[in-house]
């Protein structure tokens, strides 16, 4: 479990709730973890090398502010997500660690700071993520473009894979991303629909089932992307509905992942779901035509996302030359 309370002082150096929507509520029951839900505590010489490249060039990951479990893991290869545009989201999710409240104005120094820190950590594959940032009249957009344009410049080898918001209510954001050739947008939908008012309320199932079509439709050469968690008290039924949605919208890759309670302030997890269920979501997903399907316990959108990466483009290949 974690603190509500954000250990990063803010620049008046007063200490404040990470989550002030979310403080003065009643704790809601913490299932204890089954068997499967285990991770090591990260300690390898990988991850303190990791962790020193992004803090040498003053960065921010999701990896640390959403609380991911495979950090230990991922660090340990060099493998971080950055999360660009500040460590503030104008959003308050009811599953999210991340901070929530008012931003601070765009870095402009970000996007180099964030191509010199791909370089040095060697990445083949990087994914880039963001807080949502509705106080911004494009949504962050042309700064998600001068990042991606920064690490082409600074990385040229290295595949960009890009975790957008949602860019509601943002005309034309959408569009300023996709013209910048990101390799994978992703885009998750994070649950099913009749659960949105109570895990996302500030977002609209089916706005970002559009944005994932029309990001298709602007570049279909695009690989885009979407992932759910499970745990909130979906059903079967409901999870298969949206695989078939994702399809028509011509979504080539699916996560599916355990959700994790952050703290008792957050959504309470309904049911920790076991392998062999996961195995069978993946293999349901890929009879409806997803290219790639990661589905697990541990999965998260951005986890072991070079190796698939690999893998949705040997599918697409494979497709291609089999029509």
């Amino acid at each position: 479990m974690v603190t509500l309370i954000d250990t990063r002082a803010p620049r008046d150096g007063a200490q404040r709730p990470r989550h002030p929507e979310k403080a003065h509520r009643p704790d809601k029951p913490m299932l204890p973890k089954p068997p499967w839900i285990r991770v090591r505590a990260p300690s390898s010489e990988g991850f303190l090398a990791t962790r020193a490249i992004v803090r040498q060039n003053g960065l921010a990951t999701v990896c640390e502010e959403a609380g991911c479990p495979n950090i230990g893991e991922c660090w340990q290869k060099r493998h971080a997500t950055m999360m660009i545009m500040g460590e503030i989201c104008t959003r308050a999710c009811a599953f999210c660690n991340v901070t929530t409240g008012r931003p601070l104005p765009l870095d402009a120094g970000e996007p180099q700071r964030v191509a010199d820190a791909v370089a040095a950590l060697g990445l083949e594959h990087v994914v880039i993520t963001s807080v949502d940032r509705d106080d911004l009249e494009d949504g962050g957009a042309m700064h998600f473009g001068s990042v991606i344009g920064e690490v082409r410049r600074r990385a040229p080898e290295t595949s960009i894979e890009v975790l957008i918001p949602d860019f509601l209510r943002k005309d034309g954001a959408l569009a300023r991303v996709v013209e910048a050739r990101p390799d994978v947008l992703n885009h998750n939908l994070e649950t099913v629909p009749g659960l949105y008012v109570r895990i996302r309320p500030g977002a609209r199932y089916f706005h970002s089932l559009r944005l994932l079509q029309q990001a298709k439709e602007m570049d279909p050469s695009l690989f885009t992307k979407s992932g759910l968690m499970v745990g909130f008290g979906e059903t079967r039924d409901e999870i298969l509905q949206v695989m078939d949605d994702l399809r028509s919208a011509d979504v080539d890759f699916l996560t599916i992942g355990q959700y994790l309670a952050p703290s008792a302030k957050h959504a309470e997890v309904k049911r920790y779901v076991p392998p062999e269920e996961f195995e069978d979501l993946r293999r349901v997903a890929l009879a409806k035509g997803f290219l790639v399907v990661a589905a697990s316990p541990m999965t998260r959108s951005s986890y072991h996302a070079g190796d698939d990466f690999r893998r949705l483009k040997a599918a697409r290949a494979g497709g291609l030359a089999k029509a």
